[in-house]
C-alpha cells in the first residue's frame, strides 16, 4: 500500500513538473496580439477579463498592460486612468502577512505581484507622455520628477557599487518636456544631468554611448538659455557647427519604442547539502562559489545529500529592428537610443539575486524538514512529500511584458499648420530597410512629441523551444 501510494505521488509530481506554465505562456495570446500590432483585439481581450483580473494577485500587471494598449491607440485619458490605479497600488498597498508567509514557505506565486523596480518607474514614463499629449505640461513634469524620486528610493535597497541607481533616460525625458514648453534653462539642466549619467554610470553598466540627439539638444538649450560658455564648450566637445533655429520654429520629437522587453523564465542550480552539526546545514555550489548556511534543528532532511533550487531569470526577446531614422523634406536624421530596458531588467534582477537565492533555499529547506518529520512516522509518505516539495517548487515568472525593449528619439524642425509627411526607416537584422509613412501636424512654435511603436521581435527560445513572436 505504501509503495502504491509512493508511485501515485511520484506520477503526480512528474506530471506537475512537466506542465507548470510560465506567466508568459499563460498570456501568450495577449502577447501575440500586442507583438503583431493587433491593439484593438488586445484591448478587447483585456477588457473581457477586467472584473476577474482587477481583483487577482496580478492586478498590477492588468492595469499596466491595459494602460500601454490604450496609450498606443491614442486613448491618453483612458491610459492614465489605468496607470493611476497601478501607481496608487504601489504607493498604498500593504503586504498581507498571511499571503507573504505562504509565498515564503510554499511558493512565491502565492503573493500579490507588486512590480519590479524598473517597472514602477515606467508607469511615470507613460503617464508623462500621456499628460504631454493632453496638453497638461505641468503634470508631465511632475511625473518625470516622481520617476527620479522613486528611483532614488528604490536604489537605497541595494549595496552594490555597480547598482542601477540613476537613470539618464529620466533626465532626457524631463529635458524634452521642459524644452517643449519653452523652459530652456531647466531643459538644459536636465539634458546636462542626462549627459553626465550616460558618460559615467550608463557607460560602465550598460556600455551606453551618449545619444547624438542629446548632444545637439544640449548645445541648443544652452544657447537659448543664454549660457554661452556652456554652449561653446559642448559644441567644441561634440564638434557641432551650431546654427540657432528660426524664431517660432515648430518641432517634432519622435520617440521610438522598439521591440518588447524580456520575459521571465526559471532556471535551477544543484546545491550539495553539508551537515555541519548543531542543527545547521550548508547549501554549497562550488561552480558558482556559493555557500548558504541554514538552521534545520533536529531534522536530517531525510538524509538528502543535494537539492535543486529554481530561480527567476530573464529571457531576451531580440530586436527585429536594429536601428532607425526619420526622413523629412529629403533630410534624414538617426534615432538615438536613450534607454535599454532589456539591459536594465537584467541588472535589476541581478542586484537582488543573493536575496532570491536565500529565500528559495530557505523555502526548500523548510519543506524538506517538514517531509523529514513526517518520514519519522511513515517513511514512504515522508519520501513522497520530499519529492512533491522539490517538484512543486517554481520561480515567480511574472513581469510586465508589454514594455519596449529599447527607446530612441530624434528632433525634427518642421513646417507650421501643415500635415508634415515623415518616413520612419527601420533597418532589420539582415540589413533590409522597412519604411513606414506618417503625418505630424503642428501649430506655430509648438513642439509635438510623437511616439511610434514597433513591437516585432526576432525568433527566440525559452526552455528549449522556439518562439516565433
Amino acid at each position: 500500500m505504501k509503495q502504491r501510494f509512493f508511485y501515485m505521488v511520484l506520477l503526480g509530481v512528474l506530471s506537475w513538473s512537466c506542465t507548470t506554465p510560465t506567466f508568459y505562456q499563460k498570456l501568450y495570446d495577449f502577447n501575440k496580439k500586442v507583438s503583431d500590432g493587433n491593439l484593438a483585439e488586445a484591448e478587447a481581450m483585456v477588457k473581457s477579463n477586467e472584473e476577474k483580473l482587477k481583483k487577482s494577485k496580478t492586478r498590477f500587471l492588468f492595469w499596466v498592460n491595459a494602460g500601454v494598449v490604450e496609450s498606443m491607440q491614442g486613448h491618453f485619458e483612458e491610459s492614465n486612468a489605468y496607470f493611476e490605479k497601478a501607481d496608487l497600488f504601489i504607493e498604498d498597498d500593504k503586504k498581507k502577512v498571511g499571503e507573504e508567509g505562504a509565498a515564503l514557505l510554499l511558493n512565491p506565486n502565492l503573493s500579490t505581484y507588486r512590480g519590479e523596480d524598473h517597472e514602477k518607474l515606467m508607469i511615470n514614463y507613460y503617464k508623462a507622455l500621456n499628460y504631454y499629449q493632453l496638453g497638461e505640461y505641468d503634470e508631465a513634469i511632475v511625473e518625470c520628477k516622481r520617476m527620479n524620486i522613486r528611483l532614488q528610493q528604490l536604489s537605497d535597497k541595494y549595496k552594490s557599487d555597480r547598482k542601477y541607481k540613476e537613470d539618464a533616460f529620466i533626465h532626457t525625458l524631463m529635458g524634452i518636456i521642459y524644452d517643449g514648453t519653452g523652459d530652456y534653462n531647466n531643459a538644459f539642466i536636465a539634458y546636462r544631468n542626462a549627459f553626465n549619467i550616460y558618460a559615467n554610470s550608463y557607460k560602465q553598466l550598460f556600455k551606453f554611448k551618449i545619444p547624438n540627439q542629446l548632444k545637439h539638444d544640449l548645445v541648443r538649450t544652452a544657447d537659448l538659455s543664454g549660457i554661452y560658455d556652456e554652449r561653446d564648450r559642448f559644441a567644441k566637445k561634440f564638434e557641432i557647427d551650431y546654427v540657432r533655429p528660426k524664431p517660432n520654429q515648430s518641432q517634432a520629437v519622435v520617440l521610438w519604442n522598439n521591440g518588447l522587453g524580456p520575459i521571465k523564465d526559471e532556471w535551477g542550480i544543484n546545491f550539495a547539502i553539508v551537515y555541519t552539526g548543531n542543527g545547521w546545514v550548508s547549501f554549497v555550489n562550488a561552480d558558482y562559489g556559493m555557500t548558504f548556511p541554514f538552521y534545520i534543528g533536529n531534522s536530517d532532511l531525510n538524509g538528502l545529500t543535494w537539492i535543486k533550487v529554481v530561480f527567476p531569470k530573464y529571457v531576451e526577446r531580440p530586436l527585429l529592428y536594429k536601428s532607425g531614422s526619420i526622413t523629412y523634406n529629403n533630410e534624414t536624421k538617426e534615432l538615438s537610443k536613450i534607454e535599454d530596458l532589456n539591459a536594465i531588467s537584467f541588472k535589476v534582477l541581478e542586484e537582488r539575486m543573493l536575496l532570491e537565492f536565500a529565500k528559495s533555499l530557505g523555502r526548500v529547506a523548510l519543506k524538506q524538514a517538514a517531509a523529514a518529520q513526517v518520514g519519522k512516522d511513515n517513511e514512504g509518505l515522508g519520501m513522497a512529500l520530499s519529492l512533491l516539495a522539490s517538484a512543486t517548487e517554481s520561480a515567480d515568472t511574472r513581469n510586465w511584458q508589454t514594455l519596449p525593449h529599447s527607446i530612441y528619439y530624434t528632433r525634427v524642425f518642421i513646417d507650421t499648420h501643415e500635415d508634415n509627411d515623415m518616413t520612419l526607416n527601420l533597418k532589420d537584422a539582415n540589413g533590409n530597410i522597412v519604411k513606414h509613412e506618417f503625418k505630424v501636424k503642428s501649430k506655430q512654435s509648438e513642439t509635438v512629441i510623437f511616439p511610434v511603436n514597433t513591437m516585432a521581435t526576432m525568433p527566440w527560445k525559452m526552455r528549449g523551444y522556439q518562439v516565433s513572436q
